[in-house]
């Protein structure tokens, strides 16, 4: 018997090799797992201009970005909705906590969402016609909208994400394949794993133990056997390296230590880009 139902991730026509630069723009979503990278040895760049929830903030720090120019860039979307300054009529970014009175909030459509995106992927070619983009929503929840509104906020860009990926200039390789790739978060939260338990106390956010659930079916889809296998050796070197002794002067957690170094320098010598790290 199924107990639950298993989402079927697709393969992106590419995967992720050791220590990679790889970009993150979004929601707190693409924080919490662009995070997870940096713990893994990724050279991850996580959100450079802090949180971005809607389109238009996220190809405005693609614009600003002065870091290496990365090999793959996840965009998480998290909402439709907009905040525009009634004095300028830009759209900002972040609010600052200044007084709701000097904004208008603005709901964008399908296509105003997907023209958004694709200027956005218009810069990151730019920087680098080889890059891989994984698009992604925010299994996060907006209870200030109220569910139904989060919902069709999620809805519209799920649609937008769908007309990007079949839309007839969509970007492709000389094999054919395409180079920008779906990875089903709000999906897994929302279709596999589809309970509170799976939340934090805020029951809007994913606990830790769903973040990690997700994080392994990225591994499982997106990563090379080779990031597959340096994972598996730095994890206990990891778990060392992070190790909270009871007593730091003891002779015992000497010795630890030295054991600790050994391995690390090992697994440097195998992974020579582990050195610059």
């Amino acid at each position: 018997m199924e107990f639950r139902t298993i989402v079927d991730i697709e393969d992106p026509g590419f995967r992720i090799r050791p220590f990679e630069k790889i970009l993150f723009v979004g929601s707190c979503f693409a924080t919490e797992i662009g995070h997870r990278f940096q713990e893994e040895q990724f050279r991850a760049t996580v959100n450079p201009f802090g949180v971005m929830y809607n389109l238009a903030s996220v190809l405005h720090t693609i614009e600003r970005l002065t870091t290496p120019v990365p090999c793959v860039a996840f965009l998480t979307l998290g909402t439709n909705h907009i905040y525009r300054l009634k004095e300028t009529g830009e759209i900002v970014d972040n609010c600052q906590k200044r007084p709701q009175s000097l904004f208008t909030e603005e709901v964008l459509s399908v296509d105003e969402c997907a023209d958004y995106l694709w200027q956005a992927i218009d810069v990151l070619r730019q920087m680098n016609p080889e890059m891989h983009i994984v698009l992604t929503v925010s299994p996060i929840r907006y209870r200030k909208y109220g569910y139904h509104g989060s919902q069709l906020s999620k809805a519209t860009l799920l649609l937008a994400v769908e007309k990007i990926l079949g839309d007839l200039g969509h970007p492709r390789d000389i094999l054919g394949k395409p180079r920008i790739a779906y990875f089903p978060a709000y999906e897994i939260l929302m279709d596999e794993l589809r309970d509170y338990r799976f939340y934090q106390a805020d029951m809007l956010h994913p606990s830790q133990q769903t973040v990690d659930y997700i994080w392994e079916r990225l591994v499982d889809t997106y990563f090379s056997a080779e990031a597959k296998t340096f994972l598996e050796e730095w994890r206990p070197v990891k778990q060392a390296l992070n190790h909270k002794p009871f007593d730091s002067e003891s002779d015992e957690y000497r010795r630890f230590q030295e054991q600790t170094m050994l391995r690390l320098k090992a697994l440097q010598e195998k992974y020579p880009a582990l050195k610059e790290i």
